[in-house]
């Protein structure tokens, strides 16, 4: 069922669209990405129940939704961009043993639109796809009107500052390492050529919006010690490295000051209301 694209994500749709064909090759070998995946995974893991219903957000090529159905939860998959749930599908059905898994053409600025059905167990946003908006605080409510109570919501956003982006600047390359500092009115984003703006949120944000309904479970940095994953070079030169931070990321990711100077932040938090 498709759902309406609003004038500020057609950019953003027609970007990742553009990019579907291409996305798992140029990232599925990534071993920085397998690290952030895992890393995601575990933090809902911790709290997520056998057998629950998940509705993912901006779900991309589906390797999330993949997942969790092949663990047995139930996953509506949607994403603003068809070409990418055609990926998605055509994965599914390539492969055996997954659970129940849906792919909706859907907005999450439209998600009050979805049709009626039992609350969701979790709703679950991955890699800055939250940050393709300017009113994160309307997506966030209307994802948690689709939670029961007890429901979880976990987000993996992009923050205004990342420490090893800001190490940049000893490199010279000061376009990278300052690119977030002067966002405050969205910041200019390039996908196969196509441009969007994007808006990056602190952790702050996401408790304020949600503060009247739900209760932070956990928070910790993602690539704060481990580089990101765009510095594509950085595993092949540096291997052992690469283990030891993330070795040390795994420890310290949910102290300050290290959860909040991540490449992004992964937070967890939970409806009131349940048992």
């Amino acid at each position: 069922m498709s759902r309406a694209i609003t004038i500020s994500e057609q950019p953003a749709a027609e970007a990742f669209s553009r990019q579907a064909p291409l996305f798992d090759g140029l990232y599925g070998s990534n071993p920085i990405i397998a690290y952030k995946r895992a890393r995601v995974r575990a933090q809902v893991e911790r709290h997520l129940a056998p057998a629950s219903r998940i509705l993912e957000l901006n779900c991309g090529t589906g390797e999330d939704a993949l997942y969790f159905s092949s663990k047995g939860h139930s996953v509506l998959a949607t994403d603003v961009s068809e070409a990418m749930l055609a990926q998605l599908r055509q994965k599914a059905f390539s492969l055996d043993g997954c659970g129940h898994l849906e792919a909706r053409h859907c907005s999450y600025h439209d998600l009050r639109a979805l049709p009626p059905e039992a609350p969701f167990d979790l709703v679950f946003s991955n890699f800055g796809g939250l940050n393709c908006t300017d009113r994160l605080a309307d997506v966030l409510q209307s994802a948690a009107d689709l939670l029961r109570p007890g429901g979880l919501l976990t987000v993996v956003v992009i923050p205004p500052f990342c420490l090893w982006e800001s190490l940049l600047l000893l490199k010279g390359e000061w376009r990278t390492a300052t690119r977030r500092w002067f966002s405050r009115g969205g910041a200019s984003a390039q996908v196969e050529g196509q441009r969007f703006r994007c808006w990056y949120y602190r952790p702050v944000f996401i408790r304020k919006a949600l503060r009247a309904e739900f209760n932070v479970l956990e928070l910790e940095g993602l690539c704060t010690l481990v580089p990101p994953s765009y510095r594509e070079r950085f595993p092949k030169r540096f291997p052992r490295l690469l283990h030891l931070l993330q070795r040390w990321e795994d420890r310290w990711a949910h102290r300050w000051p290290w959860r909040s100077v991540g490449d992004y932040f992964i937070m967890t938090l939970q409806k009131r209301g349940g048992a």
